[in-house]
């Protein structure tokens, strides 16, 4: 199994890292997705640390939609940063996390917008794939993948309805759920709906820890409970969770390492 998104790091891991990735391997988790903010040095170096204790993990890197307007109006900057990143390291496989963000709107919505735009496309252009955050904006996520002709990818932490799932789907891209499945119930028709070779688990650790770990800090060796939790929908086992969505991780990541 591995842990399709997660903020390895992140200052919350600075303190116990080599615990973190130790319990993450003790349970199973063979690998992770690490999650990188563009331009930010302190997050460099850490991610250095973790690539040291943990070699197999890979990285995606691009500007979060609350940062937007730290970009707005120098797109093409952001652009040519992003082409550094991905060829002077060959450990990152994807641009993310992109997206929108309308339940917090820390960075105006016309700037969160164009900034995902410019990634989507820069995503495509590097023939990498996108990985997505999508909050209250379902329809102009939508829209900017459309209109960028970006034709793979994930929405991260997915927490839309069922139609939005399959608009998604039709897309090209791929769905990935956290914990929240595993505390609201309104997630669980789209969890049984959506065929098990569409999705995706992470934890989105240190946030959005699942039951039975509420309340804690998050980390990837509970991803397993993401899996359980899926399992118990579709009334499967949770085997076969993990090794559908750990097969669809590879194929969506081409780049990932194993």
């Amino acid at each position: 199994m591995l842990d399709s998104h997660c903020h390895l790091a992140d200052q919350a891991f600075s303190d116990d890292l080599p615990e973190v990735v130790t319990r993450a391997q003790q349970a199973g988790v063979e690998t992770a997705l690490c999650i990188l903010a563009a331009g930010d040095v302190d997050e460099e170096a850490r991610a250095e640390v973790l690539r040291n204790l943990w070699p197999s993990v890979s990285f995606a890197c691009g500007i979060h939609p609350h940062q937007a307007n730290t970009w707005a109006g120098r797109e093409a900057d952001l652009a040519a940063y992003l082409r550094d990143v991905v060829t002077q390291q060959d450990d990152v496989v994807a641009i993310g996390e992109i997206g929108l963000d309308y339940h917090y709107n820390f960075s105006e919505p016309r700037d969160q917008k164009k900034v995902y735009l410019e990634q989507l496309e820069m995503a495509s252009s590097l023939d990498l794939p996108a990985v997505v955050h999508c909050r209250q904006s379902d329809d102009d996520i939508l829209s900017g993948i459309q209109q960028s002709g970006h034709s793979y990818g994930v929405i991260h932490c997915f927490t839309s309805g069922l139609d939005f799932a399959n608009s998604i789907l039709k897309a090209g891209f791929y769905i990935s759920f956290t914990g929240i499945i595993t505390f609201v119930k309104e997630l669980e028709e789209v969890v049984k709906t959506i065929p098990l070779d569409k999705m995706m688990v992470e934890t989105d650790s240190p946030y959005l820890s699942p039951k039975p770990h509420r309340g804690k800090k998050n980390e990837p060796a509970y991803v397993m409970h993401v899996a359980e939790k899926i399992a118990n929908l579709k009334e499967i086992s949770v085997e076969e969770v993990a090794n559908a969505t750990t097969e669809t991780a590879y194929n969506l990541f081409a780049k990932l390492k194993n």
